[in-house]
């Protein structure tokens, strides 16, 4: 059996995929990876997502679009792509379970954070070294942590913490932050962050038995050369994402940075394969962005697959 359109990643740009692809009668096939949701099921509270003015937690908002999205007739396979081949058509798409095929592909795997790369990262994490205070938090009650980084992510999680943790150090290699100007001065205000200006982590230390986790961690100011020591029971870190691409080979054109290179219309270097979301948008990763490029990548799968069987595709304007 041949599909008319496969969708890889269950975030939000994919789970929007699948409810217009859904409602242009593709009977998309919506493949999950690791995580449903993405980063965005990992998320405790989202804010500024156009409707929820009370904000939402991030597993919520993905229950209600994978819900939505198969009210529509997408089909959720938990399962993970492991390799692709678009030098022909059908498409071929390989996962741990099986191999299918496709029409049209649109890819939306996202990005994962980006790590210190110090000594004692890989040693530590899942022991003290973490990448979601949504799912590590509660166990930092009463407790001192060290959050690294100093965009949105970090500064949310950091206040996040503040509900866990006795005291929360964010350490961010400049003098200022680049998170938004609301979320900044909300930081500011909390009283359990204390400020770490122009330092980095150089290495992530555990006490004389290591198998008791997280320590201490070595910071190293940047401007004066400085050392010290923070004592701490755990790390999360936030410096930003790199693209979910590995699987992809060289079967579609990738920037300097990993991330899948598209024109306006979400179309990819092979024609019939798309990319929607944080794995080809690397200016401003957010759920609203992802939504509105997932939204494009299915009307434009819808398109090709029309244009592909000689149909005659509708103008459609919602």
């Amino acid at each position: 059996m041949v599909e008319d359109l496969i969708v890889i990643g269950s975030g939000p740009a994919g789970l929007t995929a699948g409810i217009y692809a859904g409602r242009a009668q593709l009977s998309p096939l919506l493949i999950t990876g690791s995580a449903l949701g993405g980063q965005m099921a990992l998320t405790n509270e989202i804010e500024n997502y156009p409707g929820f003015p009370e904000a939402i937690s991030g597993q919520e908002l993905t229950q209600l679009m994978q819900k939505q999205a198969e009210r529509f007739g997408t089909r959720v396979e938990m399962d993970e792509v492991t390799g692709v081949d678009f030098s022909v058509h059908p498409f071929k798409v390989k996962t741990y379970a099986q191999e299918y095929e496709a029409k049209a592909v649109i890819i939306a795997t996202g990005a994962s954070p980006h790590k210190l790369g110090v000594p004692g990262e890989e040693e530590f994490a899942g022991r003290g070294v973490s990448y979601c205070a949504t799912c590590d938090g509660f166990f930092y009650q009463n407790r001192t942590v060290i959050v690294v980084g100093g965009g949105d992510a970090a500064v949310e999680e950091a206040m996040f913490l503040t509900k866990y943790a006795s005291k929360v150090y964010l350490v961010h290699r400049r003098d200022r932050l680049r998170a938004e100007k609301v979320t900044q001065e909300r930081a500011f205000k909390n009283e359990k962050i204390e400020w770490v200006w122009d330092s980095v982590v150089t290495e992530i230390l555990g006490p004389e038995n290591k198998n008791e986790g997280v320590a201490q961690a070595h910071i190293k100011n940047v401007k004066t050369g400085e050392e010290s020591f923070l004592k701490a029971d755990g790390v999360f870190i936030y410096i930003g994402n790199v693209p979910n691409t590995q699987f992809l080979g060289e079967q579609v054109e990738l920037n300097e940075r990993g991330y899948i290179v598209t024109d306006r219309k979400c179309r990819t270097s092979v024609p019939g394969v798309f990319a929607a979301g944080d794995v080809q948008e690397w200016v401003l990763q957010q759920i609203a962005t992802a939504v509105g490029s997932g939204a494009m990548a299915a009307m434009e799968a819808d398109k090709f697959i029309a244009e592909l069987e000689g149909t005659a595709y509708p103008e459609r304007t919602t």
